[in-house]
């Protein structure tokens, strides 16, 4: 079993900080290949940033997707999510996506904590917009952004543990999303000053991603389309060209 693992911004260490969550979860269950964007934001913390990492995410797919049984979209935002699955003949997964379901499972209400003020309005937007609004009891941000907490994740703990009681006590959730790629391996951490359980979004991603990979569907073949200025993978991609 093959999954591309496919981190949308251009940071080599997120990769590799999902990369190293993934062989603690998965051992030698799976192979996951590791892919970086080539272009875009070194971290996904604004509306642009996502634009530009969805067109990231499409290009690295076209590179390095062949021969992979599934895709795990390696950010919590899912930019491109509903892109890729248009033209992927292999399921993908949204870390996003998989959380929320995975909670729905788990509990009526459930909230989501992450790093940076400006995801808070564009993850409230994605959720209503992937159908997965219901249940979800709030969302609260810490100061630190993905990037920051990723680099000092010690000091980060306590904003983020007190994000999550809050979600517990004042918003009523009884299951708290630790979410983005940046906070892989923080959601145990955070869990023993947490009074309700804490899921890692890395996490339930993988899980999501395993399950699909063993189950793949055939996928509709979209009208190809002329393109100009694209990477040359890409353009045979979306106009379903040979290589040259």
């Amino acid at each position: 079993m093959r999954i591309l693992l496919l981190n949308p911004n251009t940071t080599a260490s997120v990769t590799d900080l999902v990369a190293d969550r993934v062989a603690a979860v998965v051992g030698d269950a799976a192979t996951f290949v590791p892919v970086t964007a080539r272009f875009g934001a070194a971290y996904i913390a604004s509306r642009a940033a996502m634009a530009i990492a969805g067109h990231a995410a499409l290009d690295a797919f076209a590179a390095h997707g062949e021969g992979c049984d599934a895709v795990l979209l390696a950010c919590f935002g899912d930019p491109g999510l509903l892109a890729l699955r248009e033209v992927s003949p292999v399921p993908v997964v949204g870390m996003l996506e998989a959380s929320c379901l995975e909670a729905r499972r788990t509990v009526g209400r459930y909230a989501i904590v992450t790093g940076g003020a400006l995801w808070k309005p564009m993850l409230a937007e994605a959720v209503v917009g992937l159908g997965l609004g219901a249940g979800l009891a709030g969302i609260r941000t810490v100061e630190r952004t993905g990037g920051e907490i990723a680099a000092d994740p010690e000091g980060s703990l306590a904003a983020l543990a007190a994000a999550c009681r809050d979600c517990a006590d004042e918003d009523g959730a009884e299951a708290v999303i630790l979410g983005g790629a940046a906070l892989a391996g923080l959601a145990a951490r955070v869990q023993p000053h947490v009074p309700v359980p804490v899921l890692c979004s890395v996490e339930a991603g993988i899980r999501a991603s395993l399950v699909a990979a063993g189950a793949p569907s055939p996928r509709p073949v979209p009208t190809p389309m002329e393109t100009v200025h694209l990477s040359p993978p890409l353009e045979r991609l979306l106009g379903r060209r040979p290589p040259r």
